[in-house]
């Protein structure tokens, strides 16, 4: 067997802060950490492509943007230590360039906000600290839920965030009603002997940061490549005629699908190119209103009532609009299609209903066997009483239509028998036919003498 030869992947200063990033804009394999944050820097090589600002990225999808006053030589997926309030953070650079100033329009940030600064590089001082504050965040979360539920609290903690230095920790959390968590934030500075800060996030960030297959079969967006989340509405399924049912309609967060606002805008624009729903059309005979519409082949379907599919007709919008324009005018035609109108039958047949599904079901009749006789009985007055043969009689035919009547009312010609000799019912006499049958009659071999002397032949 020839040996599998690997692609060489190139592997960042640090593996094991790279095993744990979650931004995934350092250039991990796609098998490390989740790339939902990544953005790709396509004016990178365009000139005065500079920039003072760079977005850095850090852990559960959350970015911020520095200012790069000291103008520090950076690449995408450096690590860097960023000013924090208080301390330093640590993350790595993401995006640089003027597609910052369009990322910070795309986020909303302000005007007015403020900006902190990037200090430098990170050393491996920084990264050392960093990784220990990293491995106390899932026992601070476990720690954190046990606090909060016997505080009595309805909420419920997804993730801890600590900040590079470890003097602060971001505690996210999720809750259905507004939670007063004043004293959960004294009890936690008090046990882990950090600044606190609690930051709620929704159901969608929560089904992003675990993870999960859609019923698409795919992983879920949200954890893959979506770090911004849009509210979905039901409005949007009803512009795309899906079914409003809420197990189909929900997500694995329990969430409207986020993939419902995909191609909702090409369902908009094509539904504004058709007539409205409320508009009906007039005919001589009827009136009708439109029942449903497929709004990419731009077709429409009408029928004579208004919530039930009674003698529907399937036109096209430019069709709908003729009709709407002679009614304008007080012209009803006679029917909404043409009279040349022809039904297209489509070249692909229904496979259902080609055989039957209870054909084998059918039980076969036995046929009776008939006798000769009657079998050529039935067959002479078929073929009599067939009108094909009636007219089809010529001239021709005649004679020989006489000469088979002659023959049958002849009949067969009867042996002459002697006075006193009785015939069979095939005429023969009965003596002889007797004789010919005892003469015909099977009778034993006589066994053969092994002592009798036998010819050449080899035969006693």
């Amino acid at each position: 067997m020839d040996e599998i030869k690997n692609t060489p992947v190139s592997i960042p200063d640090s593996p094991e802060a790279c095993a744990k990033c979650d931004g995934g804009a350092c250039g991990c394999p796609s098998d490390i950490g989740r790339c939902n944050l990544t953005s790709t820097n396509w004016l990178e090589d365009v000139p005065d492509n500079d920039f003072e600002i760079v977005e850095v990225l850090f852990k559960n999808t959350r970015r911020g943007f520095y200012r790069n006053s000291t103008h520090i030589p950076l690449k995408r997926g450096d690590w860097v230590a960023v000013e924090a309030n208080p301390g330093h953070d640590i993350g790595r650079v993401g995006l640089m360039g003027r597609l910052v100033k369009n990322q910070m329009k795309r986020v909303n940030l302000r005007k007015d906000a403020e900006i902190l600064r990037v200090f430098r590089k990170a050393k491996p001082a920084d990264l050392e600290r960093y990784e220990q504050a990293k491995a106390r965040e899932e026992d601070t979360m476990i720690r954190s839920r046990k606090i909060a539920v016997d505080l009595g609290l309805k909420m419920k903690i997804g993730d801890v965030e600590y900040q590079g230095d470890g003097n602060k920790a971001i505690f996210y959390y999720i809750a259905d009603e507004r939670v007063d968590f004043r004293q959960l934030i004294k009890v936690l500075a008090d046990v882990f002997k950090i600044r606190v800060e609690m930051k709620q996030i929704g159901a969608r960030q929560e089904a992003g940061r675990i993870g999960g297959i859609g019923p698409c079969g795919r992983p879920l967006c949200c954890a893959t490549w979506r770090s911004s989340f849009v509210s979905v509405a039901t409005s949007a399924a009803r512009f795309q005629d899906i079914s409003l049912n809420p197990q189909n309609l929900a997500g694995q967060c329990a969430k409207l699908k986020c993939c419902i606002n995909f191609e909702v805008n090409t369902y908009v624009e094509a539904i504004r190119q058709l007539p409205a729903k409320d508009v009906h059309l007039e005919t001589k005979d009827a009136t009708y209103y439109s029942f449903k519409a497929d709004a990419l082949k731009r077709e429409i379907t009408y029928s004579t009532e208004r919530n039930a599919p009674v003698d529907t007709v399937t036109l096209t919008a430019a069709q709908a609009f003729e009709i709407i324009a002679l009614n304008k005018n007080g012209v009803k035609p006679d029917s909404l299609l043409p009279d040349d109108h022809k039904k297209s039958s489509s070249p692909f047949g229904d496979l259902l209903t080609q055989d039957s599904i209870s054909r084998f079901d059918k039980k076969k009749k036995n046929k009776k066997k008939k006798k000769n006789g009657d079998k050529n009985a039935v067959q002479v007055e078929g073929v009599a009483d067939r009108p094909e043969n009636q007219g089809s009689k010529s001239q021709d035919s005649a004679p020989n239509q006489e000469r088979s009547d002659r023959k049958q009312r002849q009949g067969k010609p009867k042996r002459p028998r002697q006075d006193g000799q009785q015939l069979s019912h095939d005429g023969q006499p009965r003596a002889d036919r007797q004789q010919r049958m005892e003469r015909k009659s099977f009778k034993p071999r006589k066994p053969k003498d092994k002592n009798s002397p036998q010819n050449d032949n080899g035969q006693g």
